[in-house]
């Protein structure tokens, strides 16, 4: 499983941070930061990682598998 960032939409809300604060950071300037961008999501952050996905106000992330 992958996530997807469309940078373009996401408008810094934070849900996805507080979903899964392992994956999710905004920086200073309220941009997200992905952790493992690129990277297939490990088992143990898989509910985390789908919570932070079905939460996004602005649906800027998406799963793929």
């Amino acid at each position: 499983m992958h996530i997807i960032v469309d940078r373009d939409r996401c408008e810094g809300h934070g849900v996805c941070e507080a979903a899964a604060p392992e994956l999710f950071q905004l920086d200073d300037e309220g941009d997200l930061v992905f952790t493992r961008e690129g990277q297939p999501i490990p088992k143990e952050l898989r509910e985390p990682a789908i919570n932070s996905v079905l939460t996004c106000p602005v649906a800027a992330l998406k799963m793929e598998d």
